[in-house]
């Protein structure tokens, strides 16, 4: 429905949804600035007995309706592109720019809007350059969209990872310190179907040696199982707690 080139009454509004309801029926829902127009009484009855949703956006704030905006960075583009000799006549591109968006492939809807509605492809006559420039406008658009998503998606990356940064330093412990002569137990890491019963720890262990970053040497201290090995405090108990595990 072509509403662009003046101001409208709700009458003139009315009066071209009731031609398109004679081809195509009532929209469902009617997505609109707050003109007058679109505010009356008039048009919010109209909308009740046919059953339409209208959704008006902010006053002042395009960006709202995402899907026109979207749009709007096409149209305007082309026709700007269209009638630069003479910038105050764009209105005369729109018929043919309208033709040509809608027998454009779009990437949303995997065809194009017209072959969408009516299952057969648009007769475009000699809009080839017109279509050039459309789908090179609606590729422009969909990668500053992409552009967007991946900033979105690389600022929630960040966010989630100071959150689970804050998390683990939240219930990180402070590593429990060792000296050289030491007695501890080393925790099990691997268990496999015949070490389910066998216990969680080896030892006594004694440590040898104080490597840093927490980590240690340690030999066995008595004939029992479990390898000598350079471990870490995060596996280690103090020996004399094993009676309370």
């Amino acid at each position: 429905m072509d509403l662009s080139y003046k101001k409208h009454t709700s009458a003139e509004v009315i009066a071209k949804l009731e031609i398109q309801k004679a081809v195509f029926g009532s929209p469902f829902q009617i997505i609109s600035d707050r003109g007058t127009a679109f505010t009356s009484g008039d048009f919010a009855d109209y909308c009740a007995k046919e059953e339409i949703k209208h959704h008006a956006i902010t006053t002042g704030l395009p960006r709202a309706n995402g899907q026109i905006e979207r749009i709007n960075q096409t149209i305007i583009s082309v026709l700007s592109k269209l009638s630069l000799e003479n910038p105050n006549k764009w209105y005369k591109f729109t018929n043919e720019l309208q033709q040509t968006i809608n027998s454009t492939y779009q990437r949303s809807i995997d065809t194009t809007p017209f072959e969408l509605l009516f299952g057969t492809k648009m007769n475009t006559g000699c809009l080839d350059k017109l279509k050039v420039m459309v789908e090179a406008e609606f590729q422009a658009n969909f990668e500053a969209q992409r552009e967007e998503l991946r900033k979105h998606a690389k600022q929630q990356i960040f966010k989630i990872q100071e959150e689970n940064r804050k998390t683990y330093n939240l219930r990180k412990r402070e590593p429990k310190p060792y000296r050289v002569g030491d007695l501890v137990a080393i925790k099990r890491t691997q268990f496999g179907p015949n070490l389910k019963l066998k216990p969680k720890y080896f030892g006594p262990y004694s440590i040898t040696r104080a490597k840093g970053g927490n980590t240690y040497d340690v030999i066995k201290e008595g004939n029992h199982e479990g390898p000598n090995f350079t471990t870490c405090e995060e596996y280690l108990k103090p020996w004399n707690t094993m009676s309370e595990l």
